[in-house]
């Protein structure tokens, strides 16, 4: 029983760092996207999309080269992403408080813009609880954490997983 609690804190710890680094994430791998389009503008004339579709299509290998670096770093990083909504739509979608603790993670972690403080994130979680006080907010927000935690740490990452590598394989670089 005692290990049972220790793996769910350290799976709650975890899944809570992930979910506290998610817009930073977001906004990093924008921010890399951005300057290396604008790289490959300056230096071949198009975004790097449209340079890799003329290395395609004229047989050009990048294999060892900094392209090929930096798009697999991009694409692997935006595969992590899809990974963490891929797990969040499932908890979403499957669990029987999926709608609810989706919102208080949307509006908590993974909205584009932060909530000023709690009582604004409470104020809009009203329309999927109306009851819902602080101290509510903060037991059902802990759940949801431990739930995510258990789909992206568990078993059921292991689909994820699949469908990271599925996406890595028919998406040879692209983004």
């Amino acid at each position: 029983m005692k290990n049972k609690k220790k793996d769910e804190d350290t799976l709650f710890h975890n899944t809570e760092v992930l979910l506290k680094n998610y817009r930073d994430v977001i906004w990093s791998l924008e921010v890399a996207v951005h300057r290396v389009n604008q790289n490959f503008y300056q230096e071949y004339g198009r975004d790097i999309e449209g340079f890799l579709e003329l290395t395609y299509e004229a047989g050009l290998d990048l294999n060892g080269t900094e392209i090929e670096s930096q798009t697999k770093t991009i694409a692997r990083s935006r595969n992590m992403l899809r990974m963490i909504d891929c797990s969040v739509d499932l908890l979403r979608t499957k669990h029987k408080n999926g709608e609810l603790y989706y919102w208080i993670l949307y509006y908590t972690y993974l909205s584009p813009q932060e909530m000023q403080n709690i009582d604004e994130i409470v104020d809009k979680l009203r329309d999927y609880m109306k009851d819902i006080s602080r101290s509510t907010y903060f037991r059902k927000k802990n759940e949801a954490i431990l739930q995510l935690g258990m789909v992206l740490w568990g078993y059921t990452s292991r689909e994820c997983m699949d469908i990271i590598s599925s996406l890595e394989n028919s998406a040879k670089l692209t983004y």
